[in-house]
C-alpha cells in the first residue's frame, strides 16, 4: 500500500493530540500539514496547543530547498525574523564558486535575478546551508546518452518529461550554444535536481566546503556575484557549505527513479 498524505484539521484539545500523534507515528501516513480551527478553546491556543504536540513528536522543524530565485525567503525574513531558527536546512541551487555565470560573466541565473534577496538570504538565515553552485552542477554533468535512457523509460512520468524538455534540450544539445558548453563542455545538466537530491539523501553529496559568503550588489560586471571567504575576511559568524563533488551513481540511480511509475 502507499503512503497516505494527510492533512488534519482540528481544535486540538487531549483526544485531538493523541488523534495527531497517532498519525505522526504512522509509518504509512506523511502529515502534509495540520490547521487549526475554534472550538474546544480559541484559535490561538488551539494554534499553540498544536505547536506542543509538534514539539514533543520532534517535528518542528523543515527543511527547505530553493531551486529559483531567493525573493521569497528574503520577504519572509523580514515579515518575520524567526523563520530561520524554524528551518533545519536550507539547500539552495543557484551562485557560484568559481566566479563563472550563465547570465552575466560572473553571475548565476538565481542570484541575478533578484540580488538584493540572495544578499539577505545569506547574511540572514543562519541555519545550516549548502549551496549548490552553477559550476558544482556542470562539473557534475551527465551524459546525453544518459538522458536518453531516463526519458525513454516506459511510464507517464518519463513520457511527460520528454515532452515538456524536447525543445530546451535539443538547443542544449547544440555544441558551444552557451557559457557552460563554453565553460565545461557538452552534457546533461538537472541544475535543481543536484540542489534536491542533497536534500534528499545527503550521502548523494561527497565533498563540500565551508565558507563565508557575500553576494556583490555593485558593479556591471559583478553584480549577483557570490564571493567565497575562506579565511572570514567578512568576519562572518555563519558559514555555508558549499558542495564539490557528487556520487554520479547515486544521483543518476535517484533520477531513473523518480521517473518510474508511481
Amino acid at each position: 500500500m502507499g503512503e497516505k498524505l494527510m492533512i488534519i484539521d482540528t481544535d486540538c484539545g487531549i483526544d485531538d493530540a493523541q488523534a495527531i500523534m497517532l498519525a505522526l507515528a504512522a509509518p504509512s501516513v506523511r502529515v502534509l500539514g495540520v490547521t487549526c480551527c475554534f472550538g474546544n478553546t480559541d484559535v490561538e491556543n488551539v494554534c499553540q496547543n498544536v505547536l506542543r504536540v509538534l514539539t514533543v513528536c520532534q517535528r518542528t522543524q523543515v527543511s527547505l530547498v530553493v531551486l529559483g530565485p531567493l525573493t521569497n525567503l528574503a520577504l519572509a525574513v523580514r515579515l518575520d525574523p524567526t523563520v530561520p531558527q524554524k528551518l533545519k536546512n536550507l539547500y539552495i541551487m543557484g551562485g557560484n564558486m568559481e566566479g563563472k555565470g550563465n547570465v552575466t560573466p560572473s553571475a548565476e541565473f538565481n542570484f541575478i535575478m533578484d540580488p538584493e534577496s540572495a544578499y539577505i538570504v545569506l547574511e540572514e538565515y543562519q541555519c545550516p546551508t549548502s549551496i549548490a553552485t552553477w559550476e558544482f552542477t556542470c562539473r557534475n554533468k551527465l551524459t546525453w546518452e544518459f538522458f536518453d535512457e531516463l526519458v525513454g523509460q516506459d511510464s507517464a512520468p518519463a513520457r511527460f518529461m520528454k515532452r515538456v524538455t524536447s525543445r530546451c534540450w535539443a538547443f542544449s544539445r547544440d555544441a558551444g550554444v552557451g557559457m557552460k558548453e563554453a565553460f565545461f563542455g557538452p552534457g546533461f545538466v538537472p541544475y535543481d535536481a543536484y540542489a534536491m537530491a542533497a536534500c534528499v539523501d545527503g550521502s548523494v553529496v561527497t565533498g563540500q566546503q565551508e565558507y563565508a559568503v557575500r553576494v556583490e550588489l555593485l558593479g556591471e560586471l559583478g553584480r549577483g556575484f557570490m564571493a567565497l571567504d575562506p579565511t572570514n575576511k567578512l568576519k562572518k559568524s555563519h558559514r555555508v557549505s558549499v558542495m564539490t563533488s557528487c556520487d554520479l551513481s547515486r544521483f543518476k540511480s535517484m533520477l531513473m527513479r523518480s521517473l518510474q511509475q508511481p
